[in-house]
């Protein structure tokens, strides 16, 4: 009924229920008298969460129940390779009659050649829910300390303990890591991950997943960048049912520690390149976790914290000696970037000059804009090829007032949308170069004395 009057919302509800009551629906007397077209709908959802065999059968009661029907179309949706061969193919399917000698052992044939993650599984769906819960019946079966991981509480951990650990073994060593199982296969797209985060460690992980511990896949590769506390994850949707998090590397010690983790499927939209997220939001923020590790402030995160109107001559800016250091921002996580901006302080006349670098592992730096020979003041607006990036390190070489460098805010990606990215000569994007200023301040000062 939905479907018929378009009731986009009421059939979004109906599918949700359907999908998580579907062996009791099978069963309901009311099953057989669906349509052929809704029962093929139906049948057809990877999210429609039952024994493969279950299904089967389920169909043949409806085929019984509506003869003079079409079915053959409603047959194509069991999905055959799922099935065991011995019990189900050979003892449930073949005598019934209704799927052919070669759709077996074209079925037997599947599973044989196939690697178990690449079977079309069924999964059960709770979008936008933690699934990794015990009240969800997961639960950790690796890991040390292993009561910290699920139990939710993401405030209360130290030295000593609220987080689940492993041993970061030498390379080729046989490690099972943390792994997370969940009480049925279960269909995700996102996972949140605290690693442990009270001092200025990081950590190299991967993420792999399974449905029966043998044949694993990789979701997350993040051997080669440096990553700290929240993980926010998001990868091609799949059916999972053990999750295996492994630590390659600590900055501090040879322990992998992870406070926290969540799984789920989201329906938020999300954009990936080469595996990293492509994000629209600004992640150099304090709640996407990011900080500053290099420059000087008044205020702990103050290039962070979104406030690009209340700075003076003594706060509200983040600051290197020109010639010694510079500031540097680190992300929580890797993210494919291709924009930053910056708000130079502005409160006189001064201009200054600079050079940006971006890294994912501190040690080899690429520069994406060099205004070493510009006078630049107030808002800056840097364009360049996409790539990944967890470490931004802006280096101030000239100050027209005096020797130190001073930054306000910064962001990345870039906050300004709908500008005209600069064009060079040939016609093509110049992303060395900033567009016109997108804002002003002009702020009334009344200090006379230099800054």
């Amino acid at each position: 009924m939905a479907n018929l009057f378009q009731l986009a919302s009421l059939a979004t509800v109906c599918c949700s229920y359907i999908d998580r009551h579907a062996s009791e629906i099978m069963r309901h007397e009311s099953f057989l008298t669906l349509s052929a077209s809704a029962l093929k709908e139906m049948i057809s959802r990877s999210s429609f969460f039952a024994n493969e065999v279950d299904i089967f059968q389920a169909v043949c009661q409806w085929i019984l129940h509506n003869p003079g029907i079409d079915h053959d179309d409603i047959l194509t949706e069991i999905r055959l390779p799922l099935m065991r061969i011995d019990a189900e193919l050979l003892l449930v399917v073949r005598p019934t009659g209704l799927v052919s000698p070669d759709a077996i052992l074209d079925a037997i044939q599947v599973q044989m050649r196939s690697k178990n993650s690449e079977l079309n599984h069924r999964g059960y769906l709770i979008p936008e829910e933690n699934i990794a819960q015990p009240r969800h019946g997961a639960q950790v079966i690796h890991g040390e300390m292993s009561s910290a991981l699920l139990d939710g509480d993401v405030h209360n951990y130290d030295m000593e303990h609220g987080f689940t650990r492993h041993s970061i073994e030498e390379k080729g060593a046989n490690n099972p890591g943390i792994v997370i199982k969940l009480s049925k296969p279960t269909i995700i797209n996102h996972i949140r991950m605290l690693l442990w985060d009270l001092d200025n460690r990081c950590y190299m992980y991967l993420i792999e997943v399974s449905n029966d511990q043998k044949d694993w896949v990789r979701l997350i590769d993040h051997r080669r960048y440096f990553c700290r506390s929240w993980q926010k994850l998001y990868f091609p949707t799949r059916v999972v049912t053990y999750i295996r998090i492994l630590g390659v590397h600590n900055t501090v010690n040879r322990v992998f520690h992870a406070v926290s983790f969540e799984c789920m499927y989201t329906n938020k939209p999300f954009r990936l390149e080469d595996g990293l997220i492509v994000p629209k939001e600004n992640v150099a923020t304090i709640p996407a976790n990011a900080c500053v590790i290099e420059g000087v402030s008044r205020s702990r995160n103050a290039l962070l914290n979104g406030d690009t109107q209340n700075y003076d001559w003594d706060s509200g800016y983040t600051c290197h000696q020109l010639g010694s250091g510079a500031i540097v921002v680190q992300l929580a996580q890797p993210y494919m970037i291709d924009s930053l901006r910056l708000l130079l302080w502005d409160c006189d006349d001064r201009s200054y000059s600079y050079y940006i670098e971006v890294s994912t592992d501190q040690y080899k730096w690429e520069t994406v804009v060099d205004k070493t020979k510009e006078a630049c003041k107030s808002w800056q607006t840097i364009y360049f090829r996409r790539r990944p990036v967890t470490f931004i390190r802006i280096v101030g070489t000239h100050n027209t007032a005096n020797e130190v460098f001073h930054c306000v805010h910064f962001e990345c990606p870039s906050q300004v949308h709908g500008e005209t990215r600069p064009q060079s000569a040939n016609g093509e994007t110049d992303r060395s170069q900033q567009p016109p200023s997108s804002e002003s301040l002009n702020l009334s000062l009344s200090h006379s004395n230099e800054k």
